[in-house]
Protein backbone atom coordinates (compact mmCIF):
# COMPACT_ATOMS: atom_id res chain seq x y z
CA UNK A 1 0.00 0.00 0.00
CA UNK A 2 1.45 3.54 -0.97
CA UNK A 3 1.61 6.09 1.36
CA UNK A 4 -0.69 8.07 -0.85
CA UNK A 5 -3.44 5.77 -0.68
CA UNK A 6 -2.22 5.95 3.31
CA UNK A 7 -2.86 9.51 3.74
CA UNK A 8 -6.02 10.03 1.53
CA UNK A 9 -7.36 6.99 3.71
CA UNK A 10 -6.31 9.28 6.98
CA UNK A 11 -8.17 12.19 5.42
CA UNK A 12 -10.93 10.12 4.62
CA UNK A 13 -11.42 9.19 8.30
CA UNK A 14 -10.90 12.46 9.58
CA UNK A 15 -13.53 13.98 7.22
CA UNK A 16 -15.87 11.41 8.88
CA UNK A 17 -15.24 12.07 12.03
CA UNK A 18 -15.49 15.82 11.71
CA UNK A 19 -19.43 14.92 9.56
CA UNK A 20 -19.74 12.86 12.87
CA UNK A 21 -19.51 15.48 15.22
CA UNK A 22 -21.34 17.99 13.51
CA UNK A 23 -24.19 15.76 12.78
CA UNK A 24 -24.26 14.88 16.81
CA UNK A 25 -23.75 18.60 17.55
CA UNK A 26 -27.05 19.62 14.52
CA UNK A 27 -29.02 16.86 16.96
CA UNK A 28 -28.25 17.80 20.04
CA UNK A 29 -28.99 21.65 19.28
CA UNK A 30 -32.28 20.59 17.89
CA UNK A 31 -33.18 18.91 20.77
CA UNK A 32 -32.06 22.13 22.96
CA UNK A 33 -34.28 24.26 20.77
CA UNK A 34 -37.12 21.70 21.04
CA UNK A 35 -36.50 22.02 24.60
CA UNK A 36 -36.57 25.44 25.48
CA UNK A 37 -39.43 26.44 22.79
CA UNK A 38 -41.88 26.43 26.38
CA UNK A 39 -39.43 28.52 27.87
CA UNK A 40 -39.34 31.19 25.19
CA UNK A 41 -43.06 31.74 25.31
CA UNK A 42 -43.13 31.35 29.14
CA UNK A 43 -40.17 34.41 29.17
CA UNK A 44 -41.69 36.49 26.35
CA UNK A 45 -45.38 36.33 27.27
CA UNK A 46 -44.56 36.81 31.08
CA UNK A 47 -42.96 40.54 29.17
CA UNK A 48 -46.43 41.49 27.66
CA UNK A 49 -49.49 43.43 28.86
CA UNK A 50 -52.06 41.90 30.04
CA UNK A 51 -54.20 43.45 26.45
CA UNK A 52 -51.16 41.81 23.95
CA UNK A 53 -50.81 38.28 26.00
CA UNK A 54 -52.79 36.58 23.65
CA UNK A 55 -52.22 32.29 22.77
CA UNK A 56 -52.55 34.03 19.05
CA UNK A 57 -49.33 36.02 19.54
CA UNK A 58 -47.64 33.65 21.99
CA UNK A 59 -44.15 33.82 19.48
CA UNK A 60 -44.07 37.85 18.94
CA UNK A 61 -41.63 39.65 21.22
CA UNK A 62 -43.72 41.98 23.01
CA UNK A 63 -44.29 44.76 21.76
CA UNK A 64 -44.02 47.02 24.76
CA UNK A 65 -41.86 44.99 27.69
CA UNK A 66 -44.10 45.35 30.83
CA UNK A 67 -43.09 43.84 34.60
CA UNK A 68 -47.08 43.68 35.21
CA UNK A 69 -47.59 40.10 35.16
CA UNK A 70 -44.30 39.47 37.29
CA UNK A 71 -45.26 41.91 39.86
CA UNK A 72 -48.72 40.11 39.88
CA UNK A 73 -47.64 36.78 40.41
CA UNK A 74 -45.07 37.97 43.41
CA UNK A 75 -47.87 39.12 44.91
CA UNK A 76 -50.07 36.13 44.29
CA UNK A 77 -47.20 33.77 45.13
CA UNK A 78 -45.13 35.65 47.92
CA UNK A 79 -46.56 33.85 50.50
CA UNK A 80 -46.18 29.96 48.88
CA UNK A 81 -42.98 30.79 48.06
CA UNK A 82 -42.19 31.54 51.72
CA UNK A 83 -43.82 28.15 52.71
CA UNK A 84 -42.09 26.34 49.61
CA UNK A 85 -38.68 27.50 51.26
CA UNK A 86 -39.28 26.70 54.69
CA UNK A 87 -40.70 23.36 53.49
CA UNK A 88 -37.93 22.48 51.11
CA UNK A 89 -35.02 23.62 53.08
CA UNK A 90 -35.76 22.26 56.19
CA UNK A 91 -37.08 19.04 55.05
CA UNK A 92 -33.86 18.31 52.65
CA UNK A 93 -31.25 19.22 55.39
CA UNK A 94 -33.26 16.86 57.77
CA UNK A 95 -33.75 13.79 55.13
CA UNK A 96 -30.22 14.65 54.17
CA UNK A 97 -28.79 14.29 57.88
CA UNK A 98 -31.04 11.58 58.83
CA UNK A 99 -30.11 9.50 55.21
CA UNK A 100 -26.25 9.78 56.08
CA UNK A 101 -26.48 8.59 59.76
CA UNK A 102 -28.75 5.38 58.43
CA UNK A 103 -26.74 4.90 55.38
CA UNK A 104 -23.51 4.82 57.52
CA UNK A 105 -25.03 2.53 60.42
CA UNK A 106 -25.98 -0.11 57.61
CA UNK A 107 -22.49 -0.01 55.71
CA UNK A 108 -19.77 0.74 58.30
CA UNK A 109 -21.94 -0.35 61.68
CA UNK A 110 -23.14 -3.57 60.89
CA UNK A 111 -25.36 -5.43 63.12
CA UNK A 112 -27.12 -8.73 63.07
CA UNK A 113 -30.52 -8.24 60.74
CA UNK A 114 -29.11 -5.16 58.94
CA UNK A 115 -29.93 -6.53 55.37
CA UNK A 116 -33.17 -7.20 56.82
CA UNK A 117 -33.41 -3.43 57.94
CA UNK A 118 -32.19 -2.06 54.55
CA UNK A 119 -34.68 -4.41 52.36
CA UNK A 120 -37.22 -2.72 55.15
CA UNK A 121 -35.94 0.54 53.87
CA UNK A 122 -36.01 -0.48 50.35
CA UNK A 123 -39.85 -1.16 50.49
CA UNK A 124 -40.87 2.19 51.99
CA UNK A 125 -39.46 3.57 48.38
CA UNK A 126 -42.65 1.61 46.49
CA UNK A 127 -45.54 2.54 48.48
CA UNK A 128 -47.63 5.13 46.80
CA UNK A 129 -48.41 8.13 48.60
CA UNK A 130 -52.46 7.39 47.70
CA UNK A 131 -52.04 4.41 50.08
CA UNK A 132 -50.84 6.00 53.24
CA UNK A 133 -52.88 9.53 53.09
CA UNK A 134 -55.43 8.30 55.04
CA UNK A 135 -53.34 6.84 57.72
CA UNK A 136 -50.77 9.90 57.70
CA UNK A 137 -53.52 12.40 58.04
CA UNK A 138 -55.12 10.87 61.05
CA UNK A 139 -51.60 10.81 62.75
CA UNK A 140 -51.27 14.28 61.67
CA UNK A 141 -54.28 14.94 63.43
CA UNK A 142 -53.45 13.08 66.57
CA UNK A 143 -50.35 15.03 66.91
CA UNK A 144 -51.94 18.76 66.23
CA UNK A 145 -49.71 18.99 63.04
CA UNK A 146 -52.56 19.08 60.08
CA UNK A 147 -52.56 21.97 58.55
CA UNK A 148 -49.34 23.29 59.47
CA UNK A 149 -45.39 23.54 57.84
CA UNK A 150 -44.07 21.37 60.52
CA UNK A 151 -46.50 18.70 58.88
CA UNK A 152 -45.90 18.97 56.00
CA UNK A 153 -42.13 18.63 56.78
CA UNK A 154 -42.42 15.70 58.86
CA UNK A 155 -44.25 13.90 56.27
CA UNK A 156 -41.85 14.76 53.39
CA UNK A 157 -38.80 13.26 56.02
CA UNK A 158 -40.49 10.26 56.76
CA UNK A 159 -41.39 10.00 53.10
CA UNK A 160 -37.96 10.37 51.99
CA UNK A 161 -35.76 8.72 54.15
CA UNK A 162 -35.84 5.36 52.14
CA UNK A 163 -33.74 6.48 49.36
CA UNK A 164 -31.94 9.10 51.43
CA UNK A 165 -30.56 5.91 52.60
CA UNK A 166 -30.14 3.97 49.75
CA UNK A 167 -28.04 7.13 48.20
CA UNK A 168 -26.09 7.48 51.41
CA UNK A 169 -25.27 3.49 52.15
CA UNK A 170 -24.30 3.03 48.24
CA UNK A 171 -21.76 5.74 48.76
CA UNK A 172 -20.49 4.66 51.78
CA UNK A 173 -19.79 1.25 50.51
CA UNK A 174 -17.02 2.98 48.43
CA UNK A 175 -15.15 4.27 51.80
CA UNK A 176 -12.32 1.20 52.12
CA UNK A 177 -13.27 -0.72 55.41
CA UNK A 178 -9.63 -0.25 56.26
CA UNK A 179 -9.78 3.58 57.67
CA UNK A 180 -13.14 2.36 59.71
CA UNK A 181 -10.99 -0.34 60.85
CA UNK A 182 -8.15 1.81 61.44
CA UNK A 183 -10.49 4.18 63.59
CA UNK A 184 -11.35 1.80 65.76
CA UNK A 185 -8.23 0.63 66.65
CA UNK A 186 -6.99 4.00 67.86
CA UNK A 187 -10.08 4.04 69.82
CA UNK A 188 -13.03 6.49 67.69
CA UNK A 189 -16.31 5.16 68.45
CA UNK A 190 -19.18 4.99 66.34
CA UNK A 191 -20.02 9.03 66.20
CA UNK A 192 -16.36 9.62 65.91
CA UNK A 193 -15.56 7.65 63.05
CA UNK A 194 -18.37 9.36 61.60
CA UNK A 195 -17.78 12.66 62.18
CA UNK A 196 -13.67 12.67 61.12
CA UNK A 197 -13.44 9.56 58.56
CA UNK A 198 -17.08 9.28 56.95
CA UNK A 199 -18.37 12.97 57.10
CA UNK A 200 -15.48 14.94 55.35
CA UNK A 201 -15.98 12.72 52.06
CA UNK A 202 -19.32 12.95 52.11
CA UNK A 203 -20.40 16.07 49.84
CA UNK A 204 -21.10 14.38 46.70
CA UNK A 205 -23.80 12.11 48.17
CA UNK A 206 -25.19 15.35 50.31
CA UNK A 207 -25.70 17.34 47.10
CA UNK A 208 -27.69 14.43 45.60
CA UNK A 209 -29.90 13.45 48.22
CA UNK A 210 -30.33 17.33 48.17
CA UNK A 211 -30.97 18.17 45.14
CA UNK A 212 -33.53 14.94 45.44
CA UNK A 213 -35.57 16.05 48.59
CA UNK A 214 -35.40 19.51 47.34
CA UNK A 215 -36.80 18.78 44.53
CA UNK A 216 -39.37 16.78 45.54
CA UNK A 217 -40.52 18.84 48.23
CA UNK A 218 -40.98 22.57 45.97
CA UNK A 219 -42.75 20.48 43.54
CA UNK A 220 -45.34 18.24 45.60
CA UNK A 221 -48.93 19.31 45.34
CA UNK A 222 -50.46 15.72 46.39
CA UNK A 223 -49.58 15.97 50.37
CA UNK A 224 -49.86 19.93 50.01
CA UNK A 225 -53.44 20.16 49.06
CA UNK A 226 -54.42 16.72 51.22
CA UNK A 227 -52.64 17.61 54.51
CA UNK A 228 -51.63 22.12 54.28
CA UNK A 229 -54.29 24.54 55.00
CA UNK A 230 -54.46 27.76 53.40
CA UNK A 231 -51.75 29.53 55.88
CA UNK A 232 -49.32 26.74 54.46
CA UNK A 233 -49.46 25.92 51.02
CA UNK A 234 -46.33 25.99 49.28
CA UNK A 235 -45.76 28.12 45.67
CA UNK A 236 -47.69 24.68 43.46
CA UNK A 237 -50.91 24.95 45.33
CA UNK A 238 -51.14 28.63 44.87
CA UNK A 239 -49.77 28.50 41.41
CA UNK A 240 -52.53 26.34 40.68
CA UNK A 241 -54.99 28.68 42.23
CA UNK A 242 -53.40 31.37 39.74
CA UNK A 243 -53.89 29.05 36.33
CA UNK A 244 -57.55 28.81 37.76
CA UNK A 245 -58.41 32.38 38.61
CA UNK A 246 -59.51 34.95 36.16
CA UNK A 247 -62.91 35.25 35.89
CA UNK A 248 -63.10 37.88 32.73
CA UNK A 249 -59.97 37.77 30.92
CA UNK A 250 -57.27 35.27 31.16
CA UNK A 251 -54.48 36.59 32.63
CA UNK A 252 -51.41 34.92 30.54
CA UNK A 253 -49.09 37.29 31.27
CA UNK A 254 -49.36 36.79 35.08
CA UNK A 255 -49.82 32.57 34.34
CA UNK A 256 -46.62 32.80 32.73
CA UNK A 257 -44.49 34.58 34.98
CA UNK A 258 -45.83 32.48 37.98
CA UNK A 259 -44.70 29.57 36.14
CA UNK A 260 -41.21 30.95 35.88
CA UNK A 261 -40.97 32.12 39.29
CA UNK A 262 -42.00 28.98 41.24
CA UNK A 263 -39.35 26.95 39.00
CA UNK A 264 -36.52 29.61 39.51
CA UNK A 265 -35.74 28.07 43.26
CA UNK A 266 -34.75 24.47 41.68
CA UNK A 267 -33.17 25.98 38.59
CA UNK A 268 -30.74 27.90 40.99
CA UNK A 269 -30.59 25.09 43.80
CA UNK A 270 -29.23 22.96 40.42
CA UNK A 271 -27.04 25.47 39.03
CA UNK A 272 -25.08 25.75 42.41
CA UNK A 273 -25.27 21.92 43.08
CA UNK A 274 -24.82 20.48 39.88
CA UNK A 275 -21.19 19.68 39.84
CA UNK A 276 -21.25 18.14 43.05
CA UNK A 277 -24.55 16.27 42.02
CA UNK A 278 -22.63 14.72 38.80
CA UNK A 279 -19.97 13.85 41.00
CA UNK A 280 -21.91 12.17 43.30
CA UNK A 281 -23.59 10.11 40.36
CA UNK A 282 -20.44 9.21 39.01
CA UNK A 283 -19.10 7.85 42.57
CA UNK A 284 -21.68 5.70 42.73
CA UNK A 285 -24.63 7.56 44.85
CA UNK A 286 -27.13 5.70 42.96
CA UNK A 287 -26.02 2.62 41.81
CA UNK A 288 -26.41 -0.65 43.32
Amino acid sequence: MSAASVTARGRTGVRDRRGMRIARFVVLLAFVLLFLMPVYVLFVTSFKSLQEADPSSAWNLPGQWSTQGWSAAWESLRGGLENSVKIAVTGSLISAVLGSLNGYVLSKWRFPGADAVFTLFLFGMFIPYQAVMIPLAGLLTDMELVGTIRGLVLAHVVYGIPICTLIFRNYYVTIPDELIEAARVDGAGMLRTYASIVLPVSGPAFAVTLIWQFTSMWNDFLFAVFLGAPDSWPVTVMLNNTAGSGAVAVQYNQQMASALLASLPTLLVYLLLGRFFMRGLMAGALKG
